[in-house]
């Protein structure tokens, strides 16, 4: 019997996928379950996966329409056109109000927010024949309990359900609807997915760009609401109101912070788009004015305007789509292009937003990792912040969405959660620091080259912005593997610590002849010694006290309060060997 479909079974053989869409196909089609749950990380390519399920299903038999639920209206129409390049006539514009969908259409795209708006109309239009309903970023079923419990209802009678996730599941526990749960061995009930295929695995079978992190620290200065004047040092251990009062200065448009780590990545695009010339850069903002404010900054620096999304302009979906198929250098967005949003050729990112929860970074990680080719590098520029560098560390920590808590206690008195206590705190973080006091203002901001993070490591000593050390990261190709992205890293690395060897030694020599008070000297050294630490405590992931025990043994003398200049300077150059990778 010839297939129902046939231009749609012709389309999209195992051979024509890649090994894990085929592998999860091979999955799906064995088992051909009622419910699945797809986790693929961002970029490998999870809308292809489920249209092929789609055809398979709809050539069948199986089914005879198509729902795709998304998180935003954007998605609406990228699904479709993704579905009509394989013979799938999908209507992104369908509306509650209008009920049913045209009969030429194979199905439709909503919203969360539109099933939740009425389900009983979704839950009607399911039950009148057999439906397969896709829920793309399927834990925004958890955002809210009417979003859930709007998808539970209107989908209840589906005849298959995919769930599709490439990010980690928030931290809460509203159970998302057609997951599978079960108890792990301390009584947890965690999500189970059906197929699992993680950055790790597509960095390997070249699927994803490796990802390269530039952090940059700096001094900062403010006023609070009271009136007390603040200074510090950003990637310094501080206090968490103090850390999220310096980050917020950092990204302030009127400090210095902004415009030089925005040249920063500007000269890293013009470096990669020499090897990809179309690759274009994005801007994630905090909100709307400090996404305009960017844009002007950006506009400065490479004398073209930049494009502004913003989600209140009736054509920002447009602008995404022009910015897509144009070769423009800058996007400047807020929160629209964290999720779902395909550019590909973005290559270049700037992380100028306060939020900190696993789920958001992974989600605007996302968006610069989809090779168009093998080789391609990403990079995105992040301040030096504990929260953001340890989620650049581990880029993405696969978790199972946890739907219980048992009580215990962390070292604040906060409580702990085994899913993950940073996914925990960072929520919180980010809640609280979205609005600080009225009154707050940045007195001053600028900028430092802190450290390159690649594959778990951190690699670089700390440099000023122009330097030529900074450079020698900036020009790294992107055309790289990521065997020869660490080699070219450890590389420069080396010298950086060389250079820097030969000019403190030179420093010191023009300090003994002229004068300098030892006091002076030693509150330099003291201070060269705090940033050395900071860098290797990211690279080494031990904690401040503990390496600097680990430097006492090794050299001798008391603590750093109490030690001699002399004796700073031998913990320096075990540090400086330690980078250089002789300690």
């Amino acid at each position: 019997m010839p297939p129902a479909f046939p231009e749609r079974a012709a389309w999209g053989t195992a051979g024509s996928l890649r090994a894990w869409q085929a592998a999860a196909l091979r999955t799906y089609l064995e088992q051909s379950p009622r419910d699945f749950l797809a986790v693929a990380t961002p970029g490998a390519g999870k809308t292809t996966f489920a249209l092929r399920v789609a055809v398979e299903l709809l050539g069948s038999g199986r089914v005879s329409k198509l729902t795709i639920v998304c998180p935003t209206e954007h998605l609406k129409g990228q699904w479709a056109d993704a579905a009509a390049r394989v013979g799938i006539h999908i209507d992104p514009a369908f509306t509650n109000a209008q009920g049913r969908a045209g009969s030429h259409y194979d199905g439709v795209a909503v919203t969360y927010a539109q099933v939740a708006a009425n389900p009983a109309l979704h839950a009607a239009r399911t039950r009148a024949t057999p439906t397969l309903v896709v829920l793309d970023e399927v834990h925004h079923a958890g955002d809210s309990l009417s979003w859930g419990d709007g998808v539970g209802e209107a989908f209840a009678d589906a005849a298959r359900r995919l769930s599709l996730t490439g990010t980690p599941f928030r931290s809460d526990t509203s159970p998302i609807p057609f997951v599978r749960y079960a108890e792990d061995g301390e009584g947890v009930r965690r999500s189970q997915a059906d197929f699992t295929y993680g950055y790790g695995d597509a960095l390997r079978d070249g699927v994803v760009r490796p990802v390269l992190f530039m952090s940059y620290s700096g001094n900062m200065s403010w006023r609070t609401s009271a009136g007390a004047e603040f200074s510090a040092r950003l990637g310094e251990p501080l206090t968490k109101d103090l850390m999220k009062q310096a980050w917020r200065t950092a990204l302030d448009p009127k400090g210095e912070w902004i415009p030089s780590v925005l040249a920063a990545a500007d000269q890293r695009l013009t470096e990669v788009r020499r090897q990809i010339p179309d690759a274009g850069g994005l801007v994630i903002a905090s909100d709307q004015q400090a996404a305009r404010a960017y844009a002007r900054h950006l506009r400065a620096i490479t004398g073209r305007p930049a494009t502004v999304v913003l989600s209140d302009d009736a054509d920002a979906s447009d602008r995404i789509d022009e910015f897509r198929s144009s070769r423009d250098r800058w996007m400047v967005a807020v929160r629209m292009v964290s999720e779902g949003v395909d550019v590909p050729r973005l290559a270049v990112g700037v992380y100028a937003t306060n939020a900190s929860t696993s789920l958001f970074f992974a989600q605007a990680v996302g968006r610069f990792v989809r090779a168009r080719r093998r080789g391609e590098t990403a990079t995105v520029f992040v301040p030096s912040v504990s929260s953001l560098l340890e989620l650049a560390g581990q880029m993405e920590v696969e978790r199972d969405h946890a739907l219980d808590r048992p009580a215990r206690q962390d070292a604040d008195g906060d409580p702990g959660y085994p899913e993950d206590a940073l996914v925990a705190q960072a929520n919180r973080e980010e809640k609280a620091s979205s609005d600080l006091l009225p009154g707050f203002e940045a007195l001053g901001a600028d900028a430092e080259f802190d450290s390159v993070l690649f594959d778990g490591a951190a690699w670089g000593t700390g440099a000023e912005v122009g330097s030529v050390e900074e450079q020698e990261y900036l020009g790294i190709p992107g055309l790289l593997d990521p065997d020869q992205v660490t080699t070219l890293l450890r590389a420069r690395q080396a010298e950086q610590v060389r250079h820097q060897a030969r000019s403190v030694e030179a420093a010191k020599a023009r300090e003994e002849n002229s004068g300098v008070s030892d006091h002076r000297l030693r509150a330099a050294r003291r201070k060269e010694l705090s940033r050395l630490v900071s860098d290797w405590s990211r690279r080494s992931g031990d904690a401040h006290a503990v390496i600097h025990t680990r430097l006492r043994q090794r050299t001798g003398g008391p603590s750093v309060a109490e030690a001699t200049t002399q004796q700073i300077e031998a913990r320096i150059a075990l540090l400086r060997e330690w980078f250089a990778g002789r300690g």
